[in-house]
């Protein structure tokens, strides 16, 4: 049918923009009215990048928190090339004690973000779940294909570990936590943690996960033109992203066979998210695996909705949600 509408046993099935909630919509509607087709569909990864980050900072979950917070960048590493791994240190102010920490990992699609992009999310996280949070800026493809990216993950959570005393963080209370592009690379770095025999991790936080590169699932062709990350973009960023490597199950972990001792682990999605299948799908695999899994399915939420639209109701409950799982999972020294 031409329409995107069809009939079903005879009731209408709504086109997608008709299921995302009307509070969410009117903000991407506003970036589509400035960007048509939505930056994924700018040519030019620069500018894209550029428009990525200008978006970013134009909204925020939470403008209140700055002023309650430390913040320290850090250069952490070298690579060979002679670029850095640098880091972003947010720590609540005054607070003596030793307090959880958040590895704290921005989406992107491999290809897009960086410390700036997502740092309102950090320090909100920071301030609410009163933990030092460590943002990453790890290497973006195409310029650096995987594994860089998992490998620089991974260096960051070793420095972590290695850094507690100096961090004020106890080490029994750490977790992972990214989305999108992060979410996948949450739980890479986790599943690299348990395969090398640490740093041990109490929980990892995957919102809406890029996790399979085989597009296969129903979301994955049903999510094709609302404005945001759909089929187009995850073919192009993978493609960008694995640079003709053959996956694995760090690359993409839903092509991971063992799943067994992965920390708790807490799954969100959004009804209109290309990725909803594939991370349900996870979810079950985990729950099947032995591994404590929390699943939320938004209806009316599509992907980053609540970055999107930060001021809708249900973005202040996606990211409440959030906090309190992260509050419980991280209260209790283990």
């Amino acid at each position: 049918m031409s329409r995107t509408e069809s009939a079903v046993g005879g009731s209408r099935v709504s086109s997608l923009r008709d299921r995302i909630d009307p509070e969410s919509r009117a903000p991407l509607d506003e970036i589509l009215r400035r960007f048509p087709g939505g930056v994924n569909r700018v040519p030019d990864l620069d500018t894209r990048r550029q428009l990525d980050l200008q978006l970013a900072l134009e909204g925020s979950p939470n403008p209140d928190v700055n002023s309650d917070i430390d913040t320290e960048d850090q250069v952490i590493a070298k690579h060979e090339d002679g670029s850095s791994l640098a880091v972003r240190v947010h720590r609540p102010k005054g607070v003596q004690k030793e307090l959880p920490c958040i590895l704290f990992i921005h989406g992107g699609g491999m290809i897009l973000g960086g410390l700036e992009s997502e740092d309102a999310s950090a320090r909100m996280l920071c301030q609410m779940v009163q933990a030092v949070v460590v943002s990453i800026d790890y290497r973006l493809a195409p310029e650096y294909a995987y594994p860089a990216q998992v490998d620089d993950c991974y260096a960051c959570l070793s420095w972590i570990a290695a850094h507690t005393t100096d961090l004020g963080i106890d080490a029994s209370r750490l977790a992972v936590y990214g989305g999108s592009a992060g979410g996948g690379l949450t739980i890479a770095t986790v599943m690299r943690a348990r395969d090398n025999g640490g740093p041990p991790i109490a929980f990892q936080m995957a919102i809406y996960p890029m996790i399979d590169d085989r597009n296969e699932t129903s979301s994955s062709h049903e999510v094709t033109d609302i404005g945001v990350w759909d089929r187009c973009s995850a073919q192009e960023a993978w493609a960008l992203y694995l640079a003709g490597q053959e996956p694995d199950h760090y690359s993409a972990p839903a092509r991971a066979t063992d799943l067994t001792g992965l920390p708790p682990t807490f799954i969100d999605v959004g009804e209109v998210d290309m990725f909803r299948d594939e991370d349900i799908a996870f979810a079950a695999r985990l729950l099947v695996s032995g591994v404590p899994t929390e699943l939320h399915v938004y209806p009316g939420a599509y992907h980053a909705s609540e970055l999107i639209a930060p001021a809708a109701a249900l973005s202040r409950r996606i990211w409440s949600t959030r906090i309190s799982a992260l509050v419980e999972a991280l209260s209790v020294r283990r």
